[in-house]
């Protein structure tokens, strides 16, 4: 029920749970690039995570709440532009892409815009799309990627000038990906709430076990994995497709 005015008219407002989650991933967003600017990478790539973690939790507790709103959605895109967009392109430029000159940046530039133009695209195609599939590697995905490299990077490689030529591969990569048409499974017809087998949960737990024993490493190469999935995927269905139109065209003769 919608409360209105003493004249009549709706009574607006925004709804503070919601958008307390999205003002933390937004925070966190710009934290990583204050903390790249002092040289501070381990903690800018950590910061961008937490805000991949928040900007997961704040829309199911709008639906959990019922708390969706016009404004909300809005204020997450722009969250998730600086979040996902801006500051992972901005981290990676100060930690590798800076020696690189033009082309560093144009790398980093290449980035933001695949992020922005993806942010566009989900947003237009929100209510026609399948809800199952992502079109182009998501923006959180991308960005984990990115910095998922510069905590590992930070850690565990000497910067040289082959790892940043390798920084400027996947920062185009990720870029380019997410503005790109392959299909990516948005683990969104999982049921969470239904029963699952013993081995599921098992594999689960191996999978925390994992990424706790060198997170840096095993979130990079995750979420890589994860970028190629999508181009296989794409790349079977169309076999699929056109080995069923070439059945199809062998059965009308």
């Amino acid at each position: 029920m919608i409360k209105k005015t003493r004249e009549g008219k709706p009574r607006r407002g925004i709804y503070l749970l919601p958008n307390l989650f999205t003002t933390a991933a937004l925070f966190f967003g710009f934290y990583a690039i204050v903390s790249a600017m002092e040289n501070r990478f381990e903690a800018a790539a950590i910061a961008i995570f937490i805000a991949m973690l928040l900007d997961g939790i704040d829309g199911r507790v709008a639906r959990m709440t019922n708390t969706q709103s016009d404004f909300g959605a809005e204020y997450d895109s722009l969250s998730d532009m600086v979040s996902f967009g801006v500051a992972p392109a901005l981290v990676m430029y100060e930690w590798a892409l800076l020696s690189m000159g033009k082309i560093g940046w144009l790398a980093a530039f290449i980035y933001t815009a695949g992020a922005a133009l993806r942010l566009a695209r989900f947003n237009t195609q929100l209510e026609t799309a399948d809800k199952n599939y992502f079109q182009g590697l998501p923006s959180p995905s991308a960005a984990a990627i990115v910095a998922g490299l510069v905590w590992f990077g930070e850690n565990h490689l000497a910067s040289d000038r082959l790892l940043s030529m390798f920084a400027v591969v996947v920062t185009i990569w990720a870029g380019v990906l997410m503005v790109s048409n392959f299909r990516y499974y948005s683990f969104k017809g999982i049921n969470w709430k239904g029963k699952v087998p013993f081995v599921a949960l098992l594999l689960f737990v191996l999978i925390i076990v994992l990424v706790s024993s060198n997170p840096s490493l095993m979130l990079f190469t995750g979420f890589l994995i994860y970028s190629v999935s999508g181009i296989i995927m794409t790349l079977l269905q169309i076999r699929k497709r056109r080995s069923e139109r070439r059945d199809q065209r062998v059965a009308e003769k």
